[in-house]
């Protein structure tokens, strides 16, 4: 945030103080919009358009699952495992800490992708959809409906067999997947039903974190658990005395991570938990943020502004950095860390989870596909995320909006809301995550794969079509 007011190669556009309360504020930041052309500019171009894309997120953890897939069933299938199973890690004495890569990504990039959920989910409840009870009321209930409900059928399809500990894989919603296929359909969705599927799929999430606390934990080492609780406390503690440095979240987190890692409690819990305990506040209001912005730029008129893009004076400098400073006090460190962690959470660690895991190895071809799909696991899955998920959402929002406990979202029908249901059944990312926890056999998880597969694509789909219709016909009638 800082580097935004601070930089140095902006040509600026400032007009007296005197022309308003806020004008030469506005009209010095309006300048900041148009810095000075770089060739470098040219280059990356391409590459922001991209980034800024509303579907560039889907799109590339698409790309990935695509090169997985293909991957795992090419020539080059056993160095795609054997990369997989390649052991890193660091020594230090006599303490080793050294697991495969696949573990790596799904404990260590993952917990920067919980901690980014939490940070997420911290700020709805503050400020967003979950933020009073008559907002969250039907996400929440519509969230348990799409939860309990998959689970249930795939218990029954499954029950008294081996994979029935997979039950929590169908509860699972895949946000960037479900969102990107909405934003498929543009300015035909109306925003409540983007707001209902967001705020549903947060409090997915959390059903999701708790499952995986609470039944896929075992062989727990009370020692490391307790250092890593310890290490939560001192954030908290770090919250409470008004730090508000990332660096020292980064290091009490790392380390409350690598306690919940040792512990045999998964370490993304620690992520989540580590998430709520940073601070959502700003050290100064609007008001003082205004008026000592205003100062600070009456003072650089009177120093002199900057007129190249050459090194400032010490003078000017020392102003931008106070600048900084005020902007770093108008902003919770909750937010920052936030936008931070967007780009590489959608463009890195998402995708490379993606390549990680989706390469599901179909050794017979079709025939062998279609026999997988018959599976009571792969069925339990494929029926729990594309029958349950829209059964249990559309169900359960039904019985809130009858019972007065909620109201349907403005401008959504109940057609549109039971395609967003179906869209919810792309569970992708978190199912495949639940998917390794549950099973400790590798072919268990590659057929549990199949199923996840089988479903986000099918939900995905349909759940594009019945929203597409459900959009269409209310935009003839005029009716929403």
């Amino acid at each position: 945030m800082g580097t935004v007011v601070a930089a140095t190669t902006v040509t600026w556009h400032v007009r007296s103080v005197s022309d308003g309360p806020s004008s030469s504020l506005l009209n010095s930041f309006t300048g900041l919009l148009r810095p000075t052309p770089r060739p470098i500019d040219m280059l990356l171009k391409p590459l922001s358009s991209f980034a800024h894309h509303k579907l560039a997120g889907a799109g590339l953890l698409m790309l990935a699952t695509v090169v997985a897939l293909v991957w795992a069933n090419s020539a080059y299938a056993h160095d795609y495992h054997h990369l997989l199973e390649t052991y890193a890690g660091v020594t230090i004495g006599e303490v080793v800490l050294k697991k495969s890569l696949h573990h790596w990504i799904n404990d260590g990039l993952m917990g920067i992708f919980f901690f980014y959920v939490g940070l997420e989910i911290k700020r709805e409840v503050l400020v967003g959809e979950l933020s009073t009870l008559r907002k969250a009321t039907l996400p929440a209930i519509a969230a348990l409906g799409g939860m309990v409900v998959p689970a249930a059928l795939y218990f029954a399809l499954n029950r008294g067999g081996a994979a029935a500990s997979g039950w929590g894989i169908p509860m699972a919603t895949d946000i960037a997947f479900a969102l990107g296929v909405l934003a498929l359909l543009g300015k035909r969705v109306p925003l409540g039903l983007k707001v209902f599927l967001t705020a549903l799929a947060i409090v997915d999430d959390i059903g999701a974190v708790v499952v995986i606390a609470v039944f896929y934990t075992e062989g727990v080492s009370i020692f490391a658990l307790l250092a890593g609780t310890a290490c939560l406390l001192m954030s908290v503690v770090l919250n409470r005395l008004g730090t508000r440095s990332a660096v020292a979240y980064f290091v009490v987190g790392t380390l409350a991570w690598l306690g919940f890692l040792e512990s045999g409690v998964h370490a993304t819990i620690a992520a989540i938990l580590m998430a709520f305990t940073i601070p959502a506040r700003t050290r100064i209001d609007g008001v003082d943020f205004m008026d000592r912005m205003r100062l600070l730029m009456a003072r650089l008129e009177t120093q002199g502004v900057p007129e190249t893009t050459a090194l400032n004076t010490s003078t000017q400098q020392h102003l931008f950095e106070r600048m900084n400073e005020t902007i770093d006090h108008a902003s919770a460190p909750l937010q920052r860390i936030e936008h931070a962690l967007h780009v590489p959470v959608t463009f890195f660690v998402l995708p490379i989870f993606a390549l990680a895991n989706a390469g599901v190895t179909l050794k017979s071809g079709l025939g062998g596909l279609v026999g997988e799909l018959g599976s009571p696991m792969v069925l339990g899955i494929v029926v729990g995320l594309f029958v349950g998920k829209t059964a249990g959402i559309t169900l359960a929002s039904w019985i809130a909006v009858k019972a007065g406990l909620a109201d349907l979202p403005k401008g959504v029908s109940w057609k549109q809301l039971t395609g967003a249901g179906t869209l919810a059944g792309i569970g992708f990312t978190m199912a495949l995550f639940i998917a390794g926890l549950a099973f400790s056999d590798p072919a268990a998880v590659e057929q549990a794969k199949v199923g996840i597969l089988a479903a986000s694509l099918l939900s995905g789909v349909v759940g594009y079509l019945l929203v597409r219709m459900a959009s269409s016909g209310a935009e003839k009638t005029g009716a929403a």
